[in-house]
């Protein structure tokens, strides 16, 4: 009589169980082998520990160190020198309103009635927003008070994110050099100044000032370029009021 073999008859588990036991292998050499790296990293651990406890603790120590430098020394520094700030540019003001202003603008500089001026505030604390603030209040004392040299050099260290002041930072260094009878350098200084930023208060300011350097140098053309610009972009300054007079005498020149 004929066999026949069954469908879904169960196939021999040997070849399974030989698999079993090469994962079984595998498995063990891996953890054998997990535990030989263990061992090996607790011995490097072990032998480098003082260096690592160390490196940890010097990275600790910066940080806790800087934070209570920004907290214990930055913060109060920079609140004082506001204090200190505040009464030097109250002197600065009454300057500006004043008949006596050159006293004012060297009691500003200089300090008075026991507060510093703008001169100590940049020397006492520098990096803060406040000594940055002195720097261009000094450098506008010493232009109001005809000391041009250093209304230039406070200036030209004068460095702020505030586009505003630093096109007025420019251009008051650009006045101090037309005041030194030193045009040329005075109009690279205007032109600084109103390319800084597009303003309706700076830059017609300055592009007007330009124009009457350039025009005074005989660079006429470049003269009734920054007027007509004026004229074109910025017609509700104060400055647009006098271009017409002005570019007309140029026109009349060039014609």
């Amino acid at each position: 009589m004929a066999t026949y073999k069954k469908r879904g008859s169960k196939k021999s588990i040997t070849p399974s169980s030989r698999t079993e036991s090469v994962q079984e292998s595998t498995t063990a050499e891996v953890f054998e082998t997990l535990d030989t790296t263990a061992s090996k990293t607790e011995e490097w651990v072990v032998k480098y520990q003082n260096i690592i406890l160390t490196f940890i603790g010097i990275v600790a120590v910066g940080v806790l160190a800087y934070l209570g430098y920004q907290n214990y020394v930055i913060e109060p520094k920079t609140k004082e020198a506001i204090s200190e700030l505040n009464q030097a540019q109250f002197y600065f003001e009454l300057a500006v309103n004043s008949e006596d202003s050159d006293s004012l603008y060297k009691r500003a500089l200089n300090g008075g009635e026991g507060k510093y001026g703008f001169l100590d505030i940049i020397e006492n604390y520098e990096g803060t927003t406040a000594a940055k603030l002195a720097t261009y209040s000094a450098g506008m004392s010493y232009l109001n008070i005809k000391d041009y040299q250093n209304a230039i050099t406070y200036l030209d260290q004068f460095n702020s994110e505030d586009v505003l002041l630093g096109a007025l930072a420019k251009g008051s260094i650009g006045d101090a050099f037309a005041q030194m009878d030193q045009p040329e350098r005075a109009l690279d200084y205007y032109i600084a100044a109103f390319n800084i930023n597009n303003n309706v208060y700076s830059t017609p300011k300055f592009l007007y000032k330009a124009a009457m350097i350039g025009f005074k140098l005989g660079k006429n053309k470049q003269a009734l370029a920054y007027l007509e610009r004026i004229k074109k972009e910025f017609k509700e300054s104060r400055e647009a009021n006098m271009v017409s007079v002005q570019i007309a005498k140029i026109k009349s020149i060039i014609d």
